[in-house]
């Protein structure tokens, strides 16, 4: 009789346990991904709005600027970098140039000025409270009128008939009849005055906030050493607020070659181009000569000027940081 063989013995293999560790590891990569979008997904929004509101426009602004007639043509051609040539040629131009440099500087260096002068004062131990109290009411007050109104109040004052011809008049420095917004000869100074009367508690607050953050200590030192009240601004006060000067400075050129509402409810670039500066001179081209193609290359120009300012003013806030 014939032995039958027996199967061999099956082995049971253990199953590989899986491990554990791949479903954590694995939820853990999509938490940290979740976490690195989660920012751009609460900028995404803001985002798609600057690419709308500022990117675009100023893509096609660029465009404009190379074409012919655009706007008006209904098929403009491309023309290269002649509407540049035109604008830098256009004497108009040249004054707009020279009237925004003096526009902004003077109102730069004046609003520095004012603003330093009225900021010590209201930082002197030598007022009370109730006193700086009520002056940093009265010199704060220009700041809070809105452009339209400024312009408003400011045309009926210096007009020929306004408080400020009565007044000079009565003095004896004027015959009282100087038409300051209209005279080419005044125009100018008149609008810059009144920009550095509606801007200056700008630097006055900012310095002032500066100045209350100085340490005593410095001062005490600084006396303690022999100097006086005047070697105690100009190598304290003034080395302690150098970065907020630079860049209060910077902001405000910028701002100030940009003003626009202010001088063209006034005098309108006028008269005869005595007031004109760079943003009145790119409107009127755009919207009196309807020639938007020139005017688009203008704009541009200011563009490129503006970003070359913002370029120090982010440079300056980097080395402070």
């Amino acid at each position: 009789m014939s032995q039958l063989t027996s199967p061999p013995p099956r082995v049971h293999r253990a199953p590989q346990p899986r491990p554990a560790d791949d479903d954590g590891a694995r939820a853990r990569k999509v938490s940290q991904l979740k976490r690195r979008l989660t920012p751009y997904g609460f900028l995404t929004p803001t985002g798609v709005l600057l690419v709308i509101l500022m990117v675009t426009p100023i893509i096609m602004v660029i465009s404009y600027s190379l074409l012919d007639g655009v706007i008006t043509n209904k098929n403009p051609a491309f023309i290269g970098f002649e509407n540049y040539v035109e604008v830098l040629t256009d004497p108009v131009f040249v004054t707009a140039v020279r009237n925004t440099l003096v526009f902004t500087l003077t109102s730069v260096v004046v609003h520095f000025g004012i603003g330093l002068g009225f900021a010590l004062m209201l930082n002197s131990p030598l007022l009370g409270d109730r006193i700086k109290g009520l002056f940093r009411v009265i010199y704060i007050l220009p700041w809070l009128f809105t452009v339209a109104i400024v312009a408003v109040l400011w045309r009926l004052l210096l007009s020929p008939n306004g408080v400020v011809n009565y007044v000079l008049g009565a003095v004896g420095l004027t015959d009282g009849s100087t038409e300051w917004l209209a005279s080419p000869s005044t125009a100018l100074a008149a609008v810059t005055f009144i920009n550095i009367w509606s801007g200056y508690p700008f630097f006055m607050i900012s310095l002032l906030a500066g100045l209350q953050g100085i340490p005593r200590e410095l001062y005490e030192a600084a006396r303690v050493d022999g100097a006086g009240a005047w070697k105690q601004f100009r190598h304290v006060t003034l080395p302690q607020l150098k970065p907020i000067i630079i860049s209060m400075a910077l902001l405000d050129f910028i701002w100030t070659t940009q003003q626009f509402a202010l001088i063209w409810m006034t005098t309108g670039g006028g008269p005869i181009d005595a007031t004109e500066v760079l943003s009145t001179f790119t409107y009127k081209l755009a919207f009196t000569r309807y020639d938007f193609s020139v005017a688009s290359a203008a704009a541009v120009l200011v563009l490129l000027m503006s970003m070359v300012l913002a370029f120090f003013y982010v440079r300056h806030q980097k080395s402070r940081d």
